[in-house]
């Protein structure tokens, strides 16, 4: 709340124009909002979510379309902007902010046994197995919270597998959720299993990352915005972090999902006001003021170099430097994130083979696409 009100407080100092924040639980934001625009009281400003849940809002006619809001064009790329394109080819909010995911880990249990980072996938897969040889646990992910280790790891595997040319191709039917490719993923999947801590089903994101910063495991797969919490004061270790390498012979790609934007509302009583905010947030004098106060792990959408000195956010960018980038896969595909969860965490139980994963998830999409 302090640093959105700090970003406000700059843009009133600017502009001489009040932007009061009211904050809600995160839980309740979506059902709150909506239930705010549909009351013909919704705020002017509104933090907007990506793909359909963003999209469904603007659908029912409550956003600004910000195709002529100058900077949308001109500042983000195509990936920035496709979390805020609608099916129509409007753009319904300014892009804010995107998380990546990360390997992180312990930079002295690397320096001890003298591991270098995996250039490839299976070069990962040698480092935690002589981790395990050695009675390290390599890995502190579980299951228990039912989204990180779909949204943080198989998303955070998949750019090295798949373009965002041929995610939508996915997404459209035109290929198979069972082909060739997607079972070669969750094969790969399937073979970080062995190296997942004893008790992977009870432990949730909070657990992992505790465990981590304690130093009870080398490694940790997750999300970009973990890395002020890793790094910080509660624990007493140095973090090192580096994509999910790609299997030798593919491209290493970079995970880099726009996970908020900032949306005007179209039945604002200040549209004049509103679109100058828009305006501000999408110049790159608005989004270097922005990244003074966002959260460390929040890597500004705007194709810029904004970040304050010292802050993180461009180590992070540079990992992805030069890499083909792409947002979380499931995420136009909706209806198959609980399924998508639910066939993991059977693969990680023994409960399923990655050939049957592949086989249910695609005939679910195929059922929906036939709707």
């Amino acid at each position: 709340m302090e640093q959105v009100s700090a970003l406000l407080a700059k843009y009133e100092e600017l502009t001489g124009v009040k932007i009061v924040f009211q904050p809600t639980t995160s839980t309740q934001y979506n059902a709150t909002l909506r239930a705010q625009l549909d009351g013909g009281i919704g705020p002017d400003l509104f933090y907007s979510r990506t793909c359909e849940a963003g999209a469904e809002l603007y659908e029912n006619g409550f956003n600004v379309v910000c195709n002529d809001i100058p900077g949308v064009m001109e500042n983000f790329t195509d990936v920035a902007r496709s979390g805020f394109t609608a099916d129509d080819g409007n753009i319904f909010a300014v892009p804010f902010a995107a998380v990546s995911h990360f390997v992180y880990y312990n930079k002295a249990i690397f320096a001890e046994n003298n591991i270098e980072i995996p250039a490839t996938f299976e070069d990962f897969l040698a480092v935690c197995q002589q981790l395990k040889d050695a009675g390290i646990q390599p890995l502190s992910n579980g299951i228990a919270d039912n989204w990180d280790i779909l949204e943080c790891v198989l998303c955070g595997m998949i750019p090295n597998y798949i373009t965002a040319e041929e995610r939508v191709a996915y997404e459209k039917g035109e290929r198979k959720l069972n082909d060739e490719t997607m079972l070669r993923v969750f094969t790969d999947f399937s073979k970080l299993v062995p190296y997942l801590p004893e008790a992977f089903a009870s432990i949730d994101n909070d657990n992992a990352n505790v465990m981590f910063g304690l130093g009870q495991s080398a490694m940790l797969i997750d999300g970009s915005w973990s890395y002020g919490t890793l790094a910080g004061d509660d624990y007493d270790i140095e973090v090192g972090f580096f994509p999910i390498p790609a299997p030798a012979g593919l491209t290493q790609g970079f995970s880099l999902h726009p996970d908020f934007g900032i949306a005007g509302n179209a039945a604002s009583t200040h549209p004049e006001e509103v679109k100058a905010f828009l305006t501000w947030i999408a110049s790159v004098e608005g989004a270097t003021e922005a990244a003074k106060v966002i959260p460390e792990g929040f890597l500004p959408l705007i194709n810029a170099d904004v970040a304050p000195e010292g802050s993180i956010i461009s180590a992070m960018n540079a990992v992805g430097e030069g890499k083909p980038s792409d947002m979380r896969f499931v995420w136009n595909m909706r209806t198959l994130y609980d399924p998508m969860v639910e066939q993991l965490n059977a693969i990680c139980r023994g409960e399923q083979t990655p050939e049957g994963a592949v086989d249910a998830i695609n005939a679910l999409w195929e059922a929906e696409l036939a709707k």
